[in-house]
């Protein structure tokens, strides 16, 4: 699990943003295959131009953390998406919530290296991910809440 600031070290680290886009996907390289079955309508990111799908999964050690699977068909957007699984997974749904995607992208400037459309998909992807948090969240039973 990384934060923000490591994130952004890691961008900074690297010389121009030649070296960031092959970080990028890299990362989406990277990335564990999602499961078909998870490939469904509710987790397909409608307004994003590749095809994206992201899913909330509980932790099994901690049902109160939340990690996050997905896949994309293009490399660039699936290195991005790899990052925000990296940086909103094995989080509580609060965390997911409040995380300041928006610093993140300023801070690695993804806004002024990536087409318009492409930006409006990256924060399609973020509302996706809290959106499936949410409704996973809404399905688990609240800590230290009996059940039945």
């Amino acid at each position: 699990m990384s934060d923000i600031n490591e994130i952004v070290d890691i961008f900074e680290f690297l010389d121009d943003w030649d070296a960031r886009y092959q970080y990028l996907m890299e990362l989406g390289e990277h990335l564990p295959p999602m499961a078909d079955e998870l490939k469904t309508e509710e987790n397909w990111v409608r307004p994003c131009m590749s095809r994206v799908h992201v899913a909330a999964q509980s932790v099994e050690d901690d049902p109160v953390l939340i990690r996050f699977v997905g896949d994309c068909d293009t490399a660039i957007i699936k290195g991005v998406l790899a990052l925000l699984i990296d940086l909103l997974s094995d989080r509580p749904l609060r965390e997911i919530q409040d995380m300041d995607v928006d610093e993140l992208f300023k801070r690695l400037q993804l806004e002024e290296h990536l087409s318009p459309s492409r930006h409006v998909g990256i924060y399609a992807i973020v509302e996706k991910m809290i959106e499936r948090a949410t409704a996973l969240s809404d399905l688990q039973p609240q800590v230290g809440q009996k059940t039945g």
